[in-house]
């Protein structure tokens, strides 16, 4: 009886039944990351490959369990300078093992280094009220983009600019009825202290979120001005005296 054929072959099984099982995951550290994800050795060398091809991009990576609670903290991860990515670990997997899936993914991001970069440079000074920019994909291969805005932001640099103007105007008029006007000015403003007010925009396009950030931002400045008006509701300053 011939052994060495029945050895061969049973260590010709074992290895095939090798092949057909899926990688291991392993829990570690993979820069910024939420939750608990989890990813096969292969998948860890794509997510490091990938993260230095667009390491203009912060990659934020998010166990599938928290992709709602990653999306809802934005503001806590992203900021206004770059792009952030948040991505879960199922699609990181599948896109070291499909190259078709991780053509398309890649493609998206290759496009989004530009538009992100025209997108901000259309909002002008508008961009500073924004605490984040960020981008996430959908289980179909759809990406989708959001923001966090700062409505506060945009009515404090109001603010700023008339206490500006306002000292100039108290140099030229240094006589009762301007230095009533600071005193008034100042108490308007302890009742328009800054305070964030964070609103989370999301659209299916750059063109899109452009848009929504604006008409945010145009809302701040809108509440701002209600604010003033309700700081006069019920006072009175003689300007004459």
């Amino acid at each position: 009886m011939n052994t060495n054929g029945i050895a061969d072959a049973y260590a010709s099984q074992i290895a095939a039944n090798d092949k057909t099982k899926p990688a291991a995951k392993t829990s570690k550290t993979y820069g910024k990351q939420i939750g608990n994800p989890q990813l096969s050795e292969k998948a860890q060398k794509y997510y490091e490959k990938l993260k230095k091809k667009y390491s203009n991009m912060d990659f934020i990576l998010v166990s599938a369990d928290q992709k709602e609670q990653a999306e809802a903290n934005a503001a806590k991860y992203g900021s206004n300078k770059s792009l952030l990515v948040l991505i879960d670990d199922e699609k990181i997997e599948k896109m070291a093992e499909d190259e078709s899936y991780r053509k398309k993914y890649e493609g998206i991001l290759d496009k989004a280094t530009t538009q992100f970069a025209q997108m901000r440079d259309s909002l002008g000074s508008n961009a500073d009220s924004v605490k984040a920019f960020g981008m996430k994909f959908d289980d179909y291969g759809n990406a989708s983009f959001f923001a966090v805005v700062d409505k506060s932001l945009s009515a404090q640099k109001d603010r700023i600019q008339q206490k500006h103007d306002q000292k100039i105007a108290d140099k030229k008029a240094a006589d009762k009825k301007a230095e009533q006007k600071a005193k008034q000015d100042k108490i308007m403003e302890k009742h328009t202290s800054r305070k964030e007010d964070l609103v989370n925009v999301e659209a299916s396009s750059w063109d899109e979120l452009l848009q929504k950030i604006n008409e945010t931002v145009a809302m701040g400045r809108s509440d701002m001005i209600q604010s003033q008006a309700e700081t006069y509701v019920g006072q009175q300053f003689d300007y004459t005296i």
